[in-house]
């Protein structure tokens, strides 16, 4: 396995290869859907998103309308929006989680504070480089991933780089799901995961790559269990030697997401509450979730995340406005109209789709003729 390099470069100051993509299946594709006994659980169902039939005049926007809940991508210098731009995702829920097989030609990202005030999207990332190269920047500090490596970071930390023409798989694991290793998790950011941890997290995802097509429900909680673990293992194996100052930080803020989880549908769950259970001044609260737009933002945004999972549950018939009240919200109205400005749908609209036994709608706005948007994806985990 190769050895990924950092340095202090600009990521967008290297010059961007030359377009080679050709058009040809996964490099691993999903083993074709073998026959099922009577009464088996259906298989797991693709999510697909690909720019191929568009005309090339609209590639590139298609591309970056369908990655704007994540990040802002650009063209490389020297090229035109008219030009053609493939790009190719294949989506795959596995319950918590949600894997990406994803091609693209070659781009520029950037996810910003203002971004991140704005998104819930605050997940851990894997990607397993297939083909291609990519920088990625995080305070300063950049680290190249080339083919074959596995790169991990935070997206609830602003990030900002670049990708030739590459493949990848692409693992994106809920915050909340390996809360408990948080401050683990956050030293090894922005890193390319290396040892044989990392070489055995490779294997596993390359094995099922070939079988996601094959997997039933009942196999996901085992699958979910496994990655994590190893993710943490690989994570703690090529976690980077920090200060005493951040490693205080990181389990301070591990310390308030934990709080927050717990303690969701309190009445109690306040500022001046938080405070005093964490031992840190307001002001101090303040810094730690001034990225995510503020502590009181923060819990809003969790609380209507977890009113959009019980809304789309078809065993909870709890009332809306029960709903709404363990949400936060005292006037059912209030409910409706943050529900629906976070969301672009109402919460009748979430729940008629259960109740006549169709799959939820996206918890964000899906893009014009090209389908659902990461974000869309995104938002069906945790």
């Amino acid at each position: 396995m190769a050895t990924g390099s950092e340095s202090d470069d600009d990521p967008s100051s290297e010059q961007e290869r030359p377009a080679h993509m050709e058009r040809r299946r996964w490099p691993r594709e999903p083993a074709m859907s073998k026959e099922r006994p009577p009464h088996a659980s259906p298989a797991l169902e693709p999510l697909r998103f690909s720019t191929q039939d568009l005309p090339p005049a609209e590639q590139f926007q298609a591309w970056r309308a369908h990655m704007a809940p994540l990040v802002d991508v650009h063209l490389p210098e020297g090229k035109s929006p008219e030009d053609a731009f493939l790009a190719e995702q294949t989506g795959w829920h596995l319950g918590d989680i949600l894997i990406v097989q994803q091609r693209a030609h070659a781009h520029r990202y950037i996810r910003d504070q203002a971004m991140l005030r704005s998104s819930p999207i605050d997940h851990w990332n894997v990607c397993l480089q297939r083909s291609g190269q990519a920088w990625t920047e995080v305070n300063r500090r950049v680290t190249e991933t080339a083919a074959g490596e596995i790169f991990f970071m935070s997206l609830g930390s602003p990030y900002r780089g670049r990708t030739t023409d590459t493949e990848a798989l692409l693992v994106f694991l809920p915050y909340e799901l390996l809360a408990r290793d948080a401050s683990l998790l956050q030293s090894a950011g922005n890193t390319v995961l290396s040892g044989s941890h990392a070489e055995l997290l490779t294997g596993y995802l390359t094995g099922l790559e070939t079988n996601l097509g094959n997997l039933t429900i009942e196999e996901v909680p085992r699958i979910i269990q496994t990655i994590g673990d190893m993710v943490v293992a690989g994570a703690a194996s090529s976690t980077r030697t920090d200060t005493g100052q951040n490693q205080a930080n990181m389990g301070l803020m591990e310390r308030a997401h934990r709080y927050i989880h717990v303690n969701l549908h309190s009445e109690n769950l306040t500022p001046d509450v938080m405070c005093r259970a964490l031992g840190i001044s307001r002001t101090r609260l303040y810094q730690l979730f001034e990225a995510s737009g503020g502590v009181l933002n923060y819990i809003r945004k969790r609380r209507l995340l977890q009113a959009y999972a019980d809304l789309s549950n078809s065993a909870d018939h709890r009332p809306i406005s029960e709903i709404a009240e363990a949400a936060g919200f005292e006037v059912a109205a209030n409910f409706t109209r943050a529900f629906t400005h976070e969301f672009g749908l109402s919460p009748r609209e979430i729940r008629r789709t259960v109740a006549t036994q169709q799959r939820p709608a996206p918890a964000i706005r899906s893009t014009r003729r090209c389908g659902k948007t990461i974000g869309d994806w995104l938002a069906l985990t945790g």
